[in-house]
């Protein structure tokens, strides 16, 4: 079911003829907006027991993730939607475990794609003009930071305290979402 609402989502989206802006502001609004809804949909997705933080790990977030101040908005477009793409990639898994409700999940994606979706072609137009600097690399690190946090679910077999490991991540990540779209100033 989340799959067909999914596709269906994504063929709005792609039909839609929206004029996008490139207004820092107004994108730093949208996202901001976004972000807190992505955020309390997190909060209503349900956790498991105390037991379960013996499950945790540290996923060395990137360190360039506690200076979002020093990014300029060029890097922080960048590193805004590799982040949503990889939490987006993520929350596509088997969270069947979970007992999550999928209207939660399907809600939480489509907030996460219309943040994509909006960020996309800025982000397009920043790759084609190589406009960036710490972006790239920083956009190398969170793959890596990424990439551990799919391996150890996949390593978990995708249980439910794997899944509120990777759920308390993915809340952190939106804190560090909220701190760089606030460097998005035009």
């Amino acid at each position: 079911m989340t799959h067909r609402c999914l596709l269906q989502m994504v063929l709005l989206l792609c039909f839609s003829t929206t004029a996008l802006s490139r207004s820092y502001s107004l994108l730093r609004f949208q996202q901001r907006r976004s972000a807190e809804v992505c955020q309390k949909l997190l909060g209503q997705l349900h956790s498991t027991p105390q037991h379960c933080l013996e499950a945790r790990m540290d996923f060395q977030v990137p360190e360039e993730m506690n200076q979002a101040q020093q990014f300029r908005k060029e890097d922080a477009i960048l590193v805004i939607y590799e982040m949503l793409q990889q939490i987006f990639n993520i929350l596509t898994r088997d969270f069947s475990s979970t007992g999550w409700s999928e209207t939660i999940i399907e809600d939480l994606l489509v907030e996460l794609y219309g943040q994509m979706n909006r960020l996309q072609p800025i982000q397009k137009e920043i790759m084609q003009e190589q406009n960036f600097t710490m972006g790239d690399t920083t956009v190398l690190h969170l793959k890596k930071y990424y990439f551990n946090l799919v391996q150890y679910l996949e390593s978990k077999e995708y249980n439910r305290c794997a899944w509120t490991v990777v759920r308390v991540q993915i809340l952190t990540n939106f804190s560090f979402l909220m701190r760089l779209t606030a460097s998005l100033r035009d």
